[in-house]
């Protein structure tokens, strides 16, 4: 029999601004899902970057969202809204939120969830959505990877990183990275990158151009942004596309636009937080039917660094910020802290 839901659950607040140490622990009401939601009770969240610009006051959530942060969790179903006919209690399942995942319970679009591929725990599937998401739109829709183009990816051991390897290798596509240390490169090409470009002591432009004979890549996708930009056109074939999804680097470049018209390059982006629920459920669609096989015959999978309880956030936080880390990092809500 199920246990009853309570009417109030731990959850990881923002008190103010600022550094990792303004995560605090408190106490808010168990969300009602709405119609088309179902309650999720959280076995594990993933901490994602955006998290970060959220708790530093540069990224608020969209209107009618929640302010606890976390924008993926693994866990339960055990309350359904209205007009939800596809869960039932008792499910398991990973969901992409808009907010809300640092927390004992979460209520999320039924369309926006996705089961716990076979083979994996729930605290593995805690960290799909939110990269999975990403890397579908940016690198296989926006980006348009198909036949046997290549791709780069700057941030290769990042969770964004590890995914669009294990993806575009699953897909037959050679993949290059960037990385920052000879031990991420290698572990990079360990995932599946044909080959780990470190950006400390190597040229990824020189490294690239002689690694396609001149060509250049199909494919950028960029979580850097800045000076990169004009350096990354630099290294598209022709009709190449540079696809943006952060600014670590800054937000402002200088171009020649020459090149854009002339070879006919293509820069585009995408943020996945704000956009309609509608869209979102077309993405999961789309990751069901094509991805989650890949997961279930072990061709992809899910690349966890560390794994933190909830009451630990501030320190995941603190470790994403060092960018020593390889895959993702968790929150587990069944840790003991």
């Amino acid at each position: 029999m199920p246990r009853p839901i309570p009417s109030q659950m731990r959850a990881i607040e923002i008190s103010t601004p600022g550094g990792p140490e303004v995560l605090r622990p408190g106490q808010r009401p168990v969300p009602v899902p709405a119609a088309g939601e179902v309650l999720i009770e959280v076995a594990a969240a993933g901490v994602n970057r955006p998290d970060i610009l959220q708790r530093k006051g540069g990224y608020p959530p969209p209107p009618g969202a929640s302010d606890i942060p976390g924008l993926e969790v693994a866990g339960t179903v055990v309350a359904l809204g209205s007009q939800v006919s596809e869960w039932k209690i008792g499910d398991e399942v990973c969901a992409l939120v808009t907010g809300g995942g640092y927390a004992e319970y979460v209520a999320a679009p039924s369309v926006q969830c996705l089961p716990v591929p076979k083979g994996l725990t729930l605290e593995e599937a805690a960290g799909l959505p939110e990269t999975f998401f990403t890397v579908w739109v940016n690198v296989f829709q926006r980006g348009a990877l198909k036949n046997n183009e290549t791709l780069l990816v700057q941030g290769g051991s990042s969770g964004i990183g590890v995914t669009a390897i294990q993806m575009a290798r699953a897909f037959g596509h050679r993949v290059f990275v960037t990385a920052g240390t000879a031990e991420k490169c290698a572990q990079c090409e360990k995932i599946g990158a044909t080959r780990a470009i470190n950006y400390r002591n190597e040229d990824f432009v020189a490294v690239i151009k002689e690694l396609t004979g001149g060509r250049g890549v199909d494919v950028i996708l960029d979580m850097v942004g800045g000076d990169y930009v004009p350096r990354e056109l630099a290294c598209l074939a022709d009709d190449g596309r540079l696809s943006l999804i952060a600014f670590m680097g800054g937000t402002k470049s200088s171009l020649d636009m020459t090149d854009i018209l002339r070879r006919r390059l293509t820069i585009t982006g995408s943020t996945l937080r704000p956009r309609p629920v509608e869209v979102k459920a077309a993405i999961a669609r789309a990751l069901r039917e094509k991805v989650w096989p890949l997961i279930e015959a072990g061709k992809i999978r899910p690349v966890i660094y560390r794994t933190f309880g909830l009451e630990e956030a501030a320190a995941a936080h603190a470790l994403m910020e060092s960018s020593e880390h390889v895959g993702k990092i968790l929150l587990s809500l069944r840790k003991k802290n």
